[in-house]
C-alpha cells in the first residue's frame, strides 16, 4: 500500500453525497457512493498505473448508501471496493474484505479476469471453507470517466415501430473481416461506425441496429480453460460500462467516448441503436462462482437465494443466479442503468434477455410486477423501444403474448410456424396465416397492435438462415460438449443433403428457401428482424450455438457473399419500405372497403389456389400448403403524420410450400382487373437490381428497386408458381 500523502487523497477526504451512486466526476474531484445494507465498513481502493493501492475508508453512510468525495481525483482513475461485513454463507452473507470488488455503477472497467483462486470465496477443493487470499492483483478495476462528450446536434431517429426494420448484430462478428474497415477498427465500436458498415445497413433499409450484449461481461473460467470464450457476452458484470473488449483504444475509460461516437454516427445515418441487455443474472454465477462485485457487497439484496437454504441461488436463467428484482436497490440498479444508457449514451431502446425473469415477484411470472410498473411510470425509459425475450427457463416462463401493452416481443411462435410451413409440415397453414397477418391472437387482447410482434426466422441463438436450409441436425462438436449443447429441435430442413454438397438441385432448393424466408419475413405484418449475415448467406457449418466461438466460425465473412441473395433481400426490403400495406399499424378487420372505381372489398382476403375463398375446412386441412393473400391498399385505416388517411396499391401474395408447381387462379375482377408480377423467389423469374441508397437527415430513403417488367395476369386467370416458392403481384391500372 502506498503512502497516502503521495496520492490524490492528499487534498483531503470530504463526506460527499449519497446520490448519485457510482463515481461522479464534477471537474474538481470525484464523488463515490455505493449501497450495502449489511456492510460494517467499506474501503475505497485507488490504484495507480503501477498497480499500487491506496485505501480510503468511506466516512459517511445514509440509508445504507456509503459515500465520500475526493478532491483531485480525475477521469482515468482506477478503483474498487473492499466490504467488511458478515461472512455467513448459511444465511446468504458473503462479505470478505480480501476480495476487491467492482463498483456495480462503474461507467467503465479496465483489465481482465484471470480466474486466479483468490477471486473465489472458498479454497479450491473446499467449497465450505473461506478463502482469504487477496484478489486485487487478478481483478479488473472500475474507472472514473469524464462524462462530457460533444454530441453536436444528435437527434434520435425515433422511427415508428411500423416503419422499423431491425438488424441483430454482434460488434465483433459483423466487422472483424470487412476489408473496407481498417484493421485497427475491426471488431470495435469504431468499426460499426465505419461508412462501409453503415452503407450496408442503409442499403437493406435497416432502421435499427440491435447489438448483442455490450455491457461489460466476463469470459467464463470454464470456457477459458477449454481455449474458448463467452463470445455472445450474456455474462454481464457491469450494467453501466461498455465492454472494453470492443474498443479500439487502450486508454482507461476511452471505450465510453468511442461508444458515444458510434451512436452519433448511426444516428446521423438514420439508424437507431438498440442494446441487448442482461439484467436477469450476472457473471458471478452460482455458489461456486467468483466474488467479483455484488456477491461481496450485499449478496442477499442483489441475488435471489433459496428460502430454505440461502447458501444457494434461485436459478431461472440456467446460469447459476438470478438478480433479485424484489429488492428496491436491485430494481434501482436496473432502472438507473436503463436511464443512463438513454440519457448519457443516447441509445434508442433495449431488448431484454430472458425478460420473464424480471417479472418473477415470487415464483410465478407476474405481468404486473414492480419492474414493469417502474418502467411504465418512468418518463425516460417508457419512451424508448422496449423489446422482451418473453421466456426464461423457470416454470411457466414461456410468456409470448403476455407482456404489458407498451412492450413488443420476440415472437417465437412466428419463427416456429414460418419454419414449419416452408419445410412442409402438415396442418401449419392456419397458424401461418395468423403469424404473417400480425399475430392478432397473441397481441390484440392487450390492446396492442401488429408492431407488438418482432418477427424473426433466425437470431443469434440457433442456425443461420443458410444453415437452416442446409442441416437437419446440429453440429456443435467444436464447442467441446460432445454435441450435447444447443437446441435439438430446430424445425430445419436440409433440402436433401446434410451440409455442403455439389448437387445442383439441392443448392437451388436451398437458395429458393432462403429467399422464401426473407420475403415472408419482410412482407409480414409486424416488425421484421434480420440476423446479421443472413442476407449474405453466412454459415456456421451447422453449429447452432456459437456462444463460445470467437472465431471465423461465428464471424460474418465478407469475402464469401451470396450476391443474389443480398440483392433479393434489398429488393424485398424496398418493397416493404415503399408500400405501407405490408407494415400496417392496425390489425386487419376483414370488413369491406370501397376503393374509387371498384367494388367494395375487405382489407384482407384469403384464397385457395383455385380462386375460391378459404373455408374453415381448408384452414384445418392437414395437407394444405398453399394460399393466396389479397392485401387491399385502400383498406388501411392508418393516418399519416399529417393526419391524412394512408392509401396504397393492392397486392396479391402467393405462398406455395408444396414441392410441385401450382396454378394460382387470381381473384375475380372485383378485386382488380390486371396484376403485375413484381417479386418472385423462383430463380431467374424476375431479374432484380440492387437499389441505390440516399440518406436524408435522419430518414432512411431507399428508392424503389428497378425490376424488369414482369408478366401481367388478368383477373380470373392462372399464374403458375413453382414448388416451394413465393410470388408477389401488384395491382395495375386497367389499360
Amino acid at each position: 500500500m502506498t503512502d497516502p500523502a503521495s496520492t490524490p487523497t492528499a487534498l483531503g477526504v470530504w463526506p460527499g453525497k449519497a446520490y448519485p451512486l457510482g463515481a461522479s466526476y464534477d471537474g474538481y474531484g470525484t464523488n463515490f457512493a455505493i449501497f450495502s445494507e449489511v456492510a460494517e465498513k467499506i474501503e475505497l481502493c485507488l490504484f495507480d498505473e503501477a498497480g499500487n493501492e491506496t485505501r480510503v475508508e468511506l466516512p459517511e453512510v445514509d440509508a445504507f448508501i456509503w459515500h465520500v468525495f475526493l478532491p483531485g481525483i480525475q477521469p482515468g482513475q482506477r478503483y474498487g471496493y473492499r466490504v467488511y461485513g458478515p461472512w455467513d454463507p448459511a444465511q446468504g452473507h458473503r462479505c470478505n474484505p480480501n476480495k476487491l470488488l467492482l463498483d456495480p455503477y462503474a461507467k467503465a472497467i479496465d483489465g481482465k479476469f484471470d480466474w486466479d483462486e483468490s477471486m473465489f470465496g472458498y479454497p479450491f477443493g473446499d467449497p465450505e471453507g473461506r478463502n482469504d487470499q487477496d484478489s486485487a492483483e487478478h481483478m479488473p478495476k472500475s474507472v472514473v470517466i469524464n462524462p462530457y462528450f460533444d454530441w453536436g446536434v444528435d437527434r434520435p431517429p425515433r422511427h415508428e415501430y411500423a416503419d422499423t426494420v431491425i438488424y441483430e448484430a454482434h460488434v465483433k462478428g459483423l466487422t472483424q473481416t470487412h476489408p473496407a474497415v481498417p484493421e485497427a477498427m475491426r471488431g470495435t465500436y469504431s468499426g460499426i461506425a465505419h461508412p462501409a458498415i453503415i452503407e450496408h445497413l442503409t442499403a437493406l433499409g435497416v432502421t435499427a441496429l440491435e447489438l448483442m450484449p455490450v455491457h461489460h461481461f466476463a469470459n467464463d473460467s470454464t470456457l477459458v480453460d477449454k481455449g474458448l470464450s463467452n463470445y455472445w457476452g450474456y455474462n454481464t458484470i457491469g450494467f453501466f460500462a461498455p465492454d472494453t473488449k470492443y474498443s479500439s483504444t487502450t486508454i482507461p475509460g476511452g471505450q465510453v467516448q468511442e461508444f458515444k461516437a458510434m451512436v452519433r454516427a448511426l444516428h446521423e445515418a438514420g439508424i437507431e441503436v438498440i442494446l441487448d441487455v442482461v439484467y436477469n443474472h450476472t457473471a458471478e454465477g452460482n455458489h461456486l462462482g467468483p466474488t467479483l462485485s455484488m456477491r461481496g457487497i450485499d449478496n442477499r439484496a442483489y441475488y435471489r437465494v433459496m428460502d430454505d437454504d440461502p447458501r444457494y441461488y434461485m436459478d431461472y436463467t440456467g446460469t447459476g443466479n438470478t438478480l433479485n428484482v424484489r429488492h428496491p436497490h436491485s430494481l434501482q440498479l436496473i432502472m438507473d442503468s436503463l436511464r443512463y444508457w438513454v440519457t448519457e449514451m443516447h441509445v434508442d431502446g433495449f431488448r431484454f434477455d430472458l425478460a420473464s425473469t424480471l417479472a418473477r415477484e415470487f415464483y410465478d411470472v407476474d405481468r404486473l410486477s414492480s419492474f414493469f410498473e417502474l418502467v411504465q411510470q418512468d418518463p425516460t425509459v417508457s419512451q424508448v423501444k422496449l423489446i422482451a425475450e418473453p421466456w426464461d427457463v423457470g416454470p411457466g416462463g414461456y410468456q409470448v403474448g403476455n407482456f404489458p401493452p407498451q412492450w413488443t416481443e420476440w415472437n417465437g411462435k412466428y419463427r416456429d410456424t414460418v419454419r414449419d410451413f416452408w419445410r412442409g409440415e402438415p396442418a401449419s397453414l392456419g397458424e401461418f396465416a395468423s403469424r404473417i397477418a400480425g399475430s392478432a391472437d397473441l397481441y390484440e387482447h392487450s390492446a396492442r397492435r401488429p408492431v407488438a410482434s418482432v418477427n424473426f426466422v433466425t437470431a443469434h441463438d440457433g442456425f443461420t438462415l443458410r444453415d437452416l436450409v442446409s442441416y437437419n441436425e446440429k453440429h456443435n462438436e467444436a464447442n467441446g460438449e460432445e454435441n450435447r449443447d444447443g437446441e435439438s429441435h430446430n424445425r430445419s430442413w436440409n433440402c436433401g443433403a446434410e451440409g455442403p454438397t455439389d448437387d445442383a438441385g439441392v443448392l437451388e432448393t436451398r437458395a429458393r428457401q432462403q429467399r422464401n424466408f426473407i420475403a415472408t419475413l419482410l412482407l409480414s405484418q409486424g416488425v421484421p428482424m434480420i440476423a446479421h449475415g443472413d442476407e449474405l448467406g453466412r454459415t456456421q457449418q451447422g453449429n447452432n450455438n456459437v456462444y463460445c466461438q470467437d472465431s471465423e466460425l461465428s464471424w460474418v465473412h465478407w469475402d464469401d457473399v451470396d450476391q443474389g441473395l443480398l440483392e433479393f433481400t434489398r429488393a424485398a426490403a424496398a418493397l416493404r419500405l415503399h408500400h405501407p400495406v405490408f407494415r400496417r399499424r392496425r390489425f386487419f378487420s376483414g370488413l369491406p372497403v370501397r376503393a374509387q372505381g371498384s367494388d367494395a372489398q375487405p382489407d384482407i382476403a384469403w384464397f385457395r389456389p383455385d380462386g375460391s375463398e378459404m373455408t374453415d375446412q381448408d384452414w384445418g386441412s392437414g395437407f394444405g400448403r398453399s394460399v393466396l393473400v389479397y392485401l387491399n391498399g385502400h383498406g388501411i385505416t392508418d393516418l399519416s403524420t399529417r393526419g391524412e388517411r394512408v392509401v396504397d396499391d393492392s397486392f396479391l401474395v402467393c405462398y406455395n410450400a408444396h414441392d410441385q408447381p401450382i396454378d394460382f387462379v387470381l381473384p375475380p375482377e372485383g378485386f382488380g382487373a390486371c396484376w403485375e408480377l413484381v417479386l418472385s423467389t423462383e430463380a431467374g423469374r424476375v431479374p432484380i437490381a440492387a437499389p441505390a441508397v440516399a440518406v436524408q437527415g435522419t430518414t432512411i430513403s431507399v428508392p424503389m428497386v428497378t425490376i424488369e417488367p414482369g408478366p401481367l395476369v388478368e383477373a380470373g386467370k392462372p399464374l403458375t408458381v413453382d414448388g416451394r416458392a413465393l410470388a408477389v403481384l401488384q395491382l395495375r391500372p386497367a389499360g
